[in-house]
């Protein structure tokens, strides 16, 4: 069997078992586990995984996932997020959209201690999506402007994703989310100027004139919001003052969120438990997602095919622009039927030496770091894209009347805006890179 036809063998299991709903990880470490037997046999194999499993899930730099991941579950069992959304509201509820408007901008200032896309999603939903029913906003506006924000938890540091891309490419955290933070801040700008357009376009989507004035903006309600504050500038203070790396600064961030979550008085016995037990589980997942990926990828290698791969990419003449824009094409295909994180384990392997071997007039840290984050946002677009679209599933679950094909239109205008942000950051890289040099 030729290394072509084994690549393809390997990737038609894969697809293959994800058809039949078998989880992500199974699915690539069947397909991998074929296609390092068929090539090197089983002992090789047996050898491979007593080594490398252990190897990859001692590592010590593999433990700031999990403290992210906790971290985000104490900010969501702790009923930080209803604070969050009174101030947004107090402030952006004299707009017209204000309710949608302040839902991104809590999403925003909730992924910025959580880290997940689906978290920030299911946790803003179950304090907005009421208001803005009751309020008369559309479920199409609605449920759309809530997955579209739940997006923004894994692009505004701290990124679970923006980690796994740090461990994979042995680049430096803290470069990285500093890098994310000027895009993250763009993305809750355009949404927010994404719904001002639309309320306008499309009429019956949101009230014309609230019959209700805007909450006002009480001491009391900023008090709510400081613990959130004091978390991040502890978090992103310590890492970038040089007071501790970003795996201790997850630590810190963990321990302080659940300082604040007490605060809150809402954290129970029966939530603190639940913490912990859906830390296990995604964390779990992750490590099995790695674990299958690495098997693949291992695979993958011994066919040669992603060498010969970057090296007929370099015989076509294509200029480096062309070569990476076809990359990130390639990726939004994928995010349409694998989430984020499988994408990045599968693929960053295969492409992140491609690109740094080509020659686009920065530093090679720089390329690394600005290729992340392009990355990071092109993979979202598979949060909101049929047929996966996660966060649209979590807010439609949530939402039991609005039917799903509504959803689906509701984050329209968003993938407007992540599109055009996405070619403002590739056409411009020091919009992302031009925090990286100032903090670190």
């Amino acid at each position: 069997m030729s290394s072509i036809q084994l690549t393809l063998l390997i990737f038609a299991v894969m697809l293959g078992c994800m058809a039949l709903r078998v989880p992500i990880a199974v699915s690539m470490f069947a397909a991998g586990f074929i296609g390092y037997v068929l090539q090197a046999g089983w002992m090789p194999l047996a050898n491979f995984l007593n080594g490398h499993v252990y190897a990859r899930l001692a590592s010590f730099d593999l433990s700031v996932i999990p403290l992210f991941i906790l971290m985000g579950n104490f900010a969501t069992q702790g009923g930080i997020s209803k604070s969050l959304f009174e101030v947004a509201s107090a402030l952006m509820g004299r707009f017209r959209g204000g309710l949608a408007m302040a839902s991104v901008v809590a999403s925003a200032a909730f992924g910025s201690i959580c880290g997940s896309s689906v978290a920030t999603a299911a946790t803003v939903t179950s304090v907005a999506l009421p208001e803005m029913r009751r309020h008369g906003y559309s479920g199409r506006l609605s449920t759309g402007t809530l997955a579209a924000g739940g997006t923004l938890g894994i692009l505004i540091p701290p990124s679970v994703p923006l980690v796994i891309y740090a461990i994979l490419t042995e680049q430096n955290i803290a470069k990285l989310f500093a890098a994310a933070m000027i895009p993250g801040i763009i993305a809750m700008l355009g949404y927010i100027a994404a719904i001002a357009v639309y309320v306008r376009l499309v009429p019956g989507q949101a009230p014309d004139h609230d019959t209700e004035p805007p909450p006002a903006l009480t001491g009391a309600a900023l008090l709510g919001v400081v613990p959130i504050a004091l978390v991040f500038a502890l978090v992103f203070g310590g890492i970038y003052g040089g007071l501790f790396s970003p795996t201790e600064g997850a630590a810190v961030g963990a321990a302080a969120t659940f300082v604040a979550a007490l605060l809150k008085r809402e954290l129970t016995w029966d939530k603190l438990k639940q913490c912990f037990y859906s830390t296990a589980e995604s964390a779990a997942m992750i490590f099995l997602i790695f674990i299958g990926a690495d098997l693949m990828n291992s695979a993958l290698a011994l066919t040669q095919v992603p060498t010969q791969l970057a090296e007929a990419v370099g015989s076509w003449g294509l200029s480096p622009w062309t070569v990476i824009a076809m990359v990130l094409l390639l990726y939004i295909m994928l995010g349409f039927i694998m989430d984020e994180l499988s994408v990045l384990l599968l693929t960053i392997p295969i492409f992140f030496p491609m690109i740094m071997a080509l020659d686009f007039g920065m530093p090679q840290e720089s390329v690394a770091i600005w290729f992340g984050i392009l990355v990071l946002m092109t993979v979202g677009f598979g949060l909101l894209s049929p047929p996966v679209g996660l966060n649209v599933y979590v807010v439609n679950g949530l939402a039991r009347t609005v039917p799903i094909a509504e959803s689906y239109r509701g984050v329209l205008p968003f993938l407007v805006s992540d599109l055009l942000r996405l070619v403002l950051i590739f056409v411009f890289p020091p919009v992302a890179l031009w925090l990286v040099g100032i903090l670190t």
